[in-house]
């Protein structure tokens, strides 16, 4: 007799896993694409903003992401919906998207 409930656990620390393996992938991709010499995965806090007061990026820079994250998991952004700022506010916010369009299969935002 199996227990569903330690299958439940297990279900949700895998997502737990997968969801860390993807926020270290986007703070990768920021630093890399964004050539942060500067900047370790460490020194972004998943929560704070990726821009001004945070990480201090602009416009430009967010431009430069939407093109790494469209070329790495395919996503396409729509950047005339109001919406899309809130998707790039965090690294946190930026997995949801990505894991968003993963579960669903959506390819826009």
């Amino acid at each position: 007799m199996t227990d569903s409930f330690s299958g439940v656990i297990n279900f949700k620390e895998a997502r737990l896993m997968a969801s860390n393996d993807l926020k270290h992938e986007l703070k990768t991709l920021i630093i890399k694409t964004l050539e942060l010499e500067d900047i370790s995965e460490a020194d972004i806090d998943e929560c704070a903003p990726l821009f001004n007061e945070g990480l201090g990026l602009d416009s430009i820079d967010a431009l430069e992401i939407g093109v790494a994250l469209q070329r790495k998991y395919g996503i396409r952004l729509d950047p005339e919906k109001d919406e899309i700022k809130g998707h790039f506010a965090s690294i946190n916010d930026l997995a949801a998207l990505v894991d968003s369009q993963r579960v669903t299969g959506e390819l826009s935002a």
